[in-house]
This record gives structure tokens, C-alpha cells and sequence, in this order.
């Protein structure tokens, strides 16, 4: 049997308007597909380069000649949705590591005119070691740069040909903070000022919100496809029917990127601030709480664990008691949001690896769950006992489970020197890893209790198992003892 690609799917031929940074599932199961809707809807009419940030594979993406099957399962308006259709928003896949001249070449295309990222919260960072001679540089932030310098000496410091840049990371003001280390990246090369002008003024960087779960690939859907369709899809990717994508732009962005004539649910709006936190801390706040937790209970998805009578109460309980107190929005709007998320995690179609969410679990936990835990400090003056239980989780997960970790290779070794150290005592791994300003942007053990908090939740669990230990948490019998912060 044939895989997929223009030899038995033809596709139409656009010009390669985007430069797309990442080629995981999320990429191809929300970007990819909003493009895809622009060409079917409008007279957008563009294609994707897409560029794995790290040293990622495009062999099956250009086998492919880009197409893939997206499967979007789920309910909308109580009804049932099961959508199947062929992507093919993406021309080709080009590898830093193997082909950067390529990658560099594609800067010289007049007709680019947007970049689209999605590198996780780990990638958006700067990175002062990169080089402009690296071939590549490490860092994302560090390839756009040594990509836009091309295209600016390309291209003469034309300020038309300037880029509409839509970082999709859930970093808060991710836009601004790509263009600050952008700049300061050209500032380190000791890059013409010139350059650094054209960067203001001639590209566009929009803070975003992205909100959709895309569980990725489902052997289940590939061996139906494969069955009734006839061809064999190795980049096939499901997602639920539920989305939402809030851009923080200029004018001119929304007339460029026509989304809502195309039907999606795209808000251009001037300040993304209250509708990121509300995402970053209910949705996906509760996917990096509950990973460590459910997956140490012996559960494998997002189902699995809100249908599990001790994680998903827990996880429950956690959002309303800890979470939502400390966000803008109105109560009533928070509980229907943090509902339909909730209904959301229960959706049968979409089967949400946990060990996906997993990944880079040290800098979601700083992004998504931190903030809230700090701010609940800052209100009550107390430990919230739930949030800091996934923390403590969190460690013991990278212990126990150290073979199925992926992160990046630094907090790798942080992690295993913790637990491997002078002092391996809970008490010992708790402070060392807490006091690590490079993990959590700054010392926690400065939180009055969390320390000793954390190492004695690390014996609750080694003593009793995570299961039991859960069960025990949901008393509230830490507050009832009137732990202080």
C-alpha cells in the first residue's frame, strides 16, 4: 500500500508565504490547518516551509511531499463531529542541522511574509552563546535572528519586505519578548544598527494565544484511514473539534490573515492579557498538575485521569480552590470556562498522552502552574497545599520515571544531581532543586515552608504511593494544620 503524497493526492501549488519554526503535532493540528482553511476560504493562497527547531526529522514530512490526514474528533452544540480531511498548507520541511544554507535561501523569497513558532516554553529563550557563524544556532531566537539578517541584507534593508512574525508559544507577551531577544541578539553580534532599525520597523511582532488540544497521532485513526481511504499516513495527526486563536495586532494583521472570513474562531484583540492567563492557568495549568500525579497512579491519558475517582477530583478541586481565585476575568466566566475544559478532557475521541504533555515539564510548570502558586502566597499568606503537591509530584516524577523524561539536557542533569548528591535526603533535594534560580527564575526556598512542604510530600508519596498520598491530600489536613507562607 502507497503512503500518502502528490502522487496519488494531488495538491495545488502556492507560492511558500510562511516560514513556520516546529513541526510537532500541535503545528500541523492548529497552524497548519487554520492555513489550510485560508486557502479553501479566501484568496490567501499560501503555502509553509517548516523548520524543526531542534534537531528534528522532516524525512517523513518531505516523503510526503507535506500532506498528512488530520482527524478532528469531538462535540460541538451537543452534536457529534467527526471530520476527516488531507492538510496541505505545508510545501516542504528543511533541517538547520543537515541543509542550513537552505534555510538561510528561503529568507531570500520575496514573497515571505509571515513566520509562524511553536519551539514549547523551552525554546523561547535567549541564548547569549549563539553565534551568527553557527551552522545553526542552538536557540530559536538565535536562528530568526541569523534568518532576518540574511533576509535584510537580501534584500537591501527594504522595509516592505519586513515579517508578520506570530510566536505561538504559551509564554506570557510572547511576541514582545521573541522581539526583545531578537534585538538583543543583534546587539550581541554587534549586527549594522541599521539592521536593529529595520527589526522595529519593518516586522511585526504580535502577541498570541493558542488554545486546542491535539493529542497527535492515533494508530486507531491511521489503520481506519489506511482501511477506507487506501494509503498509509505516518504523519497523521488528531485533534479535537474546540478552538481558539487571540492575536494582539496591528490592523493591517487582520486584514492580511482574513481568518474570520473563513470561519474560525479567531480574535484580534488589543490587550490578550486576560484571556492568556485564564488559558495558561486553568487549561494548560491542569495538564502539567495532573501529568506527574495521574501517570504515577499508573494512567496514560488526559481521560483517564479527570475519569479517575482520586486524580480527577483532586485536579478539580486544585483549579477552583487555588487556581481561579487569582485570575482577572468574573467568577461566573471562569467556572463555564474551566467546565467546558473540563468537558473537554472527558472528550472519548481524543486520547491525550500524557507523557506528551510531559515534555519540557520543569519550564511548563514555571509558566503555567508557578504564577498561580506565588499569587495564592501573595493573597492568603499560606501555601496552596494542591498546587504544591503537584510541584513536589513533579520531582519525584523526574526521579521515577527518569528513563520516560525528555527535557532539555541541563535540567536533566540539575534533576539527577539532586537526587544523586552530598544530601539525598527529601529535605536535601527539595532545597537544592527549589533554590535552582535557572529552573523556576528564581529561589522558591524564599517561600516561607515550601521547602519543608515539598520534602515532606516527597514522603508521603515514597512512603505511601502516589495514589494513596493523593487520597490523603484531598482532606485539606495540610491547611487544617495552618501551614503559613
Amino acid at each position: 500500500m502507497k503512503r500518502l503524497s502528490k502522487a496519488i493526492y494531488p495538491a495545488p501549488e502556492y507560492p511558500e508565504t510562511i516560514l513556520q519554526i516546529g513541526e510537532g503535532n500541535f503545528m500541523r493540528g492548529f497552524i497548519n490547518w487554520h492555513i489550510q482553511k485560508l486557502n479553501d476560504c479566501t484568496d490567501f493562497k499560501g503555502k509553509a516551509v517548516v523548520v524543526p527547531p531542534r534537531k528534528g526529522s522532516v524525512a517523513a514530512l518531505n516523503e510526503q511531499d507535506g500532506l498528512y490526514t488530520l482527524c478532528i474528533q469531538g462535540y460541538h452544540d451537543q452534536q457529534e463531529m467527526n471530520e476527516r480531511m488531507i492538510i496541505q498548507s505545508i510545501s516542504r520541511g528543511i533541517s538547520t542541522y543537515t541543509d542550513y544554507e537552505k534555510f538561510l535561501h528561503v529568507a531570500e523569497n520575496p514573497n515571505l511574509r509571515y513566520a509562524f513558532s511553536n519551539t514549547t516554553e523551552a525554546g523561547l529563550v535567549f541564548r547569549k552563546e549563539d553565534r551568527l557563524e553557527d551552522r545553526p544556532q542552538a536557540s530559536f531566537p538565535g536562528k530568526l535572528t541569523a534568518f532576518l539578517y540574511h533576509r535584510f541584507k537580501a534584500f537591501a534593508g527594504d522595509e516592505q519586505k519586513g515579517l508578520i512574525i506570530l510566536p505561538c508559544e504559551l509564554v506570557e507577551q510572547n511576541g514582545d519578548r521573541l522581539k526583545e531577544y531578537v534585538i538583543s541578539m543583534a546587539a550581541e553580534w554587534e549586527l549594522p544598527p541599521a539592521f536593529i532599525t529595520w527589526i522595529k520597523k519593518a516586522n511585526t511582532f504580535c502577541n498570541t494565544l493558542v488554545d486546542r488540544i491535539v493529542p497527535g497521532f492515533s494508530k486507531e485513526a491511521a489503520e481506519i484511514v489506511q482501511k477506507e481511504e487506501g494509503y498509509i499516513d505516518e504523519l497523521l495527526v488528531t485533534a479535537e473539534y474546540y478552538h481558539l486563536f487571540v492575536i494582539e495586532a496591528p490592523a493591517f494583521v487582520q486584514k492580511e490573515l482574513p481568518f474570520q472570513e473563513a470561519g474560525l474562531n479567531v480574535l484580534f484583540v488589543e490587550d490578550i492579557a486576560p484571556y492568556r492567563m485564564s488559558k495558561v492557568r486553568i487549561l494548560n495549568g491542569a495538564h502539567t498538575a495532573m501529568v506527574p500525579i495521574a501517570y504515577s497512579c499508573g494512567l496514560e491519558t488526559v481521560k483517564e485521569a479527570v475519569d479517575d475517582e482520586h486524580v480527577g477530583p483532586f485536579v478539580r478541586c486544585m483549579l477552583e480552590e487555588e487556581v481561579l481565585p487569582g485570575l482577572e476575568l468574573p467568577e461566573d466566566e471562569l467556572l463555564l470556562y474551566t467546565q467546558s475544559v473540563w468537558d473537554r478532557f472527558c472528550n472519548p475521541f481524543v486520547k491525550h498522552q500524557l507523557l506528551d504533555i510531559a515534555l519540557n515539564g520543569i519550564s511548563k510548570f514555571r509558566t503555567r502552574n508557578l504564577p498561580s502558586l506565588l499569587d495564592y502566597v501573595e493573597r492568603k499568606k499560606q501555601l496552596p497545599m494542591k498546587l504544591v503537591f503537584s510541584l513536589s509530584s513533579l520531582i519525584y516524577f523526574y526521579r521515577a520515571h527518569a528513563g520516560r523524561v525528555k527535557d532539555d539536557e541541563t535540567v536533566l542533569t540539575l534533576m539527577k544531581e539532586a537526587w544523586e548528591g552530598e544530601n539525598p535526603s527529601n529535605e536535601g533535594v527539595a532545597a537544592k532543586i527549589l533554590s535552582c534560580e535557572s529552573l523556576w527564575g528564581r529561589d522558591l526556598t524564599d517561600i516561607n515552608g515550601l521547602s519543608q512542604a515539598v520534602a515532606d510530600q516527597l514522603t508521603l508519596i515514597q512512603t505511601h504511593g502516589m495514589r494513596a498520598a493523593v487520597h490523603r491530600m484531598m482532606p485539606n489536613q495540610y491547611e487544617s494544620q495552618g501551614e503559613k507562607a
